[in-house]
């Protein structure tokens, strides 16, 4: 592991969701692809502009979405 503090595990989690879920979008925004030679590049650039749309949104909203969470749910 990276030994990165606790601390910043809000951020560490931001960053990790925020590149995987525009990976997924990329993928399905290209899909069907066309088969063209340059299709890897262009999910390239799309994962790349989608993941610095949704990075600062992530970690910005994710704290706010726990307390809905929390607020909207009840202990067992």
């Amino acid at each position: 592991m990276l030994g990165i503090p606790r601390r910043y595990s809000h951020y560490v989690f931001g960053i990790l969701q925020s590149g995987l879920t525009s990976a997924i979008a990329a993928g399905i925004a290209l899909f069907p692809g066309d088969g063209s030679p340059g299709l890897p590049l262009r999910w390239l650039a799309s994962w790349l502009l989608a993941w610095c749309v949704m990075l600062p949104v992530v970690i910005f909203a994710a704290p706010f979405i726990r307390r809905l969470a929390v607020a909207l749910t009840r202990e067992d």
